[in-house]
């Protein structure tokens, strides 16, 4: 039975955790994740929404699996989650990530790869790998620091305390009572499939070339990045729609949608 499954409905997409109540990150895990990073990196998706069947997020590595298995091997399993992460980091399309209860280790990790990260007001945040004499191996340590600082990313690492996310608020995009955690990470991912697509991907490479190389870096990227989203089928029929409440205001009538903040649909074109 996959631990890791994709599904589609329409221009939304989802990656489950499919092991409740524990969703280790596991052998089996890592195999079932890659089968899914690849099945929603060719589908036709807007968006990907991440999240986890039973009452936890993951509660990380499947450390019972481990004794016995030689360095290779671990570096080696290490090295296969750490690129379907960043696969996932690297999708052209906004991620959310929806967490709940623990979130721990190599799972926190898999959560910091989203764009968006939506948690239930229950959701415990634990940086396990001090505790194991290790460091986390999944990009989650420099990614936490991005997010909340390298002081208290440094506390979490190195101190290794489960920490409730009421306490970190910067990690997430909101934060919800737990009975409005899927709801609402769902309507954002459906929101974000329906969004100007080649937009989203603009934003996303802008961001990636500011995080290498500060404000400069991205201007000098700037036009390259995302000029040619005006010439995309969204931006032309926006900025028709646009004029048309511009021109009806200027005339002193109406808006011919009756709304001055227009609206349209974007078909990610």
């Amino acid at each position: 039975m996959s631990t890791v499954r994709f599904e589609q409905d329409d221009s939304l997409g989802r990656i489950v955790l499919a092991s409740p109540p524990f969703n280790f990150v596991s052998a089996q895990y890592n195999n079932d994740l890659i089968a899914a990073v690849h099945d929603a990196t060719d589908s036709d998706i807007r968006a990907l929404l991440i999240h986890a069947e039973g009452p936890n997020f993951s509660v990380g590595g499947a450390v019972h699996e481990w004794p016995g298995k030689s360095y290779n091997w671990f570096r080696t399993f290490v090295s296969e989650v750490t690129s379907s992460y960043r696969a996932i980091e690297s999708m052209r399309i906004p991620v959310v990530a929806a967490l709940r209860g623990q979130t721990t280790g190599g799972g926190f990790e898999l959560a910091l790869a989203a764009d968006f990260i939506v948690a239930s007001e229950n959701t415990v945040l634990w940086c396990v790998e001090i505790n194991s004499a290790q460091v986390p191996l999944a990009g989650g340590y420099q990614r936490l620091a991005s997010l909340i600082g390298p002081g208290a990313a440094r506390r979490m690492v190195m101190l290794g305390e489960r920490t409730p996310i009421t306490q970190v608020p910067q990690v997430a995009d909101f934060i919800v009572p737990d009975d409005k955690l899927d709801d609402t990470a769902r309507e954002l991912a459906t929101r974000l499939s329906k969004g100007p697509t080649r937009a989203y991907a603009a934003a996303k490479s802008l961001l990636k070339a500011w995080s290498v190389g500060g404000i400069p870096a991205a201007d000098k990227l700037m036009l390259d990045l995302s000029i040619d989203t005006y010439n995309t089928d969204d931006a032309q029929k926006a900025i028709s729609a646009g004029a048309a409440v511009y021109e009806a205001l200027l005339r002193g009538d109406a808006p011919p949608t009756g709304d001055a903040d227009f609206r349209t649909e974007y078909t990610g074109r």
